[in-house]
């Protein structure tokens, strides 16, 4: 076994302010509850008693038109609609729990600055320092029709006003600006006349952020405490990991100063071979849950899987203007073959497959972790219209406990801030990073 105390992993929850399982075994007696927040209210509750790191609420501002270019299969498979806003249920969270990490999601093209950093500023306050930021730019036109543009930003150009936004953010969280020079983003001028957020309690709130590309990892590099990450095996976990810790150092930034997390959804039962079975249900290539999968490759690729016959391959002169290289990934998968049968099997955007029971499960992330080099995980159950009391029963009161008879797994959270523990796992005495909030 490896060193226990090196290897204490990260644990976070990933999840939708949306629908609970209301039409699947174990949804409950109550599926319009989840409007009031009370489920999620007693999902953090239970997070908490299992001494998992954070929480972290998703959020966009679309219903995607991606799939048979309509929302109805969106809303039959509630993969992000109907949805309500995560802030308000961050601040209930924070007011039923003492110590768990409460992140939220926000976009930086579609959130005025001072509006964001006050926001921030005050769930850190009623959290007593447990706010994150997952910072977005968002990247759906819908998105920006909503708040009266026409379209977004092209992908980098999108990270190039991330940057500056962060800067005009973090000035506020210190202070505002001053003196007699304003300074402009997108166009509008901010100075003395902006008044500062309120000081977080931790200075600045945890950030979070998700960068995949060259230039998103450059980003998450520079501003991140926390990185989230779907690369997908072990040779790809480690490399990115490894690519993320060259960036900070090559900048004379502590690298252990920025944790990365990457996103699993364990399957598990009793024997392996139970969680074998419901592997293959959750992933048969027929019903309900093939056209959720459908819909979801629509709304990353924004290539409309509708349009192709499931029981043939997809035609070789089929072209998108969204993700090409996955139409051309799928065509290779398909030759001779169908989509239908491409996607059969475990099909979700995640790092691993973790698929057994308890023991087998731990076994697979012990291994993981000790070969990529950390930091943790962030579990998933894949969106609006799955997660159930049940699913949240097996992880918490099996699959935790299990890791944290192995020493993989925190029993408690000591004290500080949100930040400062963050900072501290895997007992390496790691500084937060120091980032200037000047203004050119």
């Amino acid at each position: 076994m490896t060193d226990a105390a090196a290897q204490r992993m990260i644990l976070g929850w990933f999840v939708n302010y949306m629908p609970t399982a209301w039409n699947r075994p174990w949804a409950g007696s109550d599926l319009t509850g989840w409007t009031d927040g009370e489920f999620y209210v007693d999902m953090a509750r239970a997070l908490e008693r299992a001494s998992v790191d954070l929480i972290m609420l998703e959020d966009s501002s679309v219903v995607p038109e991606n799939f048979g270019g309509t929302t109805e299969a969106e809303f039959k498979a509630t993969v992000k609609a109907p949805k309500h806003d995560p802030l308000p249920l961050a601040a209930a969270i924070s007011q039923a729990t003492e110590k768990l990490g409460i992140v939220t999601t926000m976009s930086t093209s579609l959130y005025p600055p001072h509006r964001l950093a006050q926001l921030q500023s005050t769930l850190d306050q009623l959290s007593g320092g447990r706010a994150g930021w997952n910072i977005v730019t968002s990247f759906e036109d819908l998105a920006a029709q909503n708040v009266g543009l026409s379209s977004l930003w092209e992908h980098d150009e999108r990270y190039v006003r991330a940057d500056e936004y962060l800067r005009l953010v973090e000035s506020f969280w210190n202070g505002g600006t001053s003196g007699s020079g304003a300074v402009s983003f997108d166009g509008k001028y901010f100075g003395a006349q902006s008044p500062a957020a309120p000081t977080p309690v931790q200075r600045r709130p945890v950030l979070c952020q998700a960068g995949g590309s060259s230039s998103g990892m450059d980003f998450a590099a520079k501003w991140a405490d926390l990185i989230v990450s779907v690369p997908v095996g072990i040779d790809a976990m480690k490399a990115y990991r490894d690519g993320i810790r060259s960036r900070l150092e090559a900048d004379g930034t502590d690298p252990d100063g920025c944790k990365v997390l990457y996103m699993v959804t364990p399957i598990l039962g009793e024997t392996d071979a139970e969680a074998e079975d419901k592997e293959a249900r959750m992933y048969s290539p027929d019903g309900d849950n093939f056209l959720r999968r459908l819909v979801q490759l629509s709304n990353i690729s924004e290539i409309d899987f509708a349009q192709y016959d499931l029981d043939a391959p997809i035609p070789e002169d089929a072209t998108t203007n969204g993700a090409q290289s996955i139409l051309e990934s799928l065509k290779k998968a398909t030759r001779g073959s169908s989509l239908r049968a491409a996607m059969a099997g475990n099909g979700e955007s995640t790092s691993l497959r973790l698929v057994g029971s308890v023991q087998s499960v731990a076994d697979q992330m012990e291994a993981a972790i000790g070969e990529v080099g950390g930091d943790g995980f962030l579990l998933f159950h894949g969106g609006g219209g799955l997660i159930s009391r049940r699913y949240l029963d097996e992880v918490l009161d099996g699959l935790v406990p299990e890791l944290q008879r192995r020493g993989l797994s925190q029993t408690g959270y000591g004290d500080g801030t949100f930040g400062e523990r963050l900072a501290s796992a895997n007992t390496r005495a790691a500084s937060a990073k120091t980032i200037s909030a000047s203004i050119s």
